[in-house]
C-alpha cells in the first residue's frame, strides 16, 4: 500500500522535477544573487525598492527550491499498471472513456498520479474523486460518483492499460 505523505508521479515527472531543480540551484540562484548584489550597490537599504524586490525574489526561489526538493526526496515512481489489479479494470495508468449519463456527453480520462494531473489535458489523479470513483470498475458498467459538482453517473465505454 502506498504512503499517503508519498507523490505518486511517473520516473518522467521525477526527471522533470530534478532537472528544474538543478536550473534554481545553479543559474536561478546566481541570477538572483548577482540581483542583490546589484540593488546593494544602490546604497540605503531602508529605502532601495530594487533590494527588497531581490530580497522577495530571493524568498520566492528558495521556497521553490524546498518545495521541489521535498517532491523529489517523496516521490513513489509508479507503474502505469497496478501489479495486483484485474487487466481489464480501472487503475493507475488507464485510459477511460466515458459518457455522461445525463447529457450524453463523452470524454477521456488518463488515471495518473497527483503530480501529473492536468484536467485540461483529461489526466485526473487517482485520488481526484472521478479518479477513485472510476477505480475498479470495468467497461460496459455504470459509475455514480459524489463529486463537489454533486452526483456524476458515467457509463464505463472503454479502457486501456498501457
Amino acid at each position: 500500500m502506498p504512503n499517503p505523505n508519498r507523490y505518486k508521479m511517473s520516473q518522467e515527472r521525477l526527471d522533470a522535477l530534478k532537472e528544474e531543480l538543478h536550473y534554481l540551484q545553479t543559474v536561478r540562484e546566481k541570477e538572483v544573487s548577482e540581483l542583490i548584489k546589484e540593488a546593494r550597490s544602490f546604497g540605503d537599504l531602508s529605502e532601495n525598492s530594487e533590494y527588497d524586490e531581490a530580497k522577495n525574489e530571493q524568498g520566492k526561489l528558495y521556497s521553490k527550491i524546498a518545495e521541489l526538493e521535498d517532491l523529489i526526496e517523496n516521490a513513489e515512481i509508479v507503474d502505469n499498471l497496478e501489479q495486483d489489479a484485474p487487466k481489464d479494470t480501472v487503475t493507475l495508468g488507464s485510459v477511460v472513456r466515458v459518457r455522461d449519463l445525463e447529457d450524453g456527453f463523452e470524454d477521456s480520462f488518463e488515471i495518473v498520479g497527483s503530480q501529473e494531473a492536468n484536467p485540461k489535458e483529461g489526466r485526473i489523479s487517482d485520488d481526484s474523486p472521478v479518479g477513485r470513483g472510476l477505480h475498479g470498475h470495468r467497461a460496459g458498467e455504470t459509475v455514480t460518483i459524489s463529486a463537489p459538482a454533486g452526483e456524476l453517473r458515467f457509463e464505463i465505454l472503454s479502457l486501456e492499460n498501457r
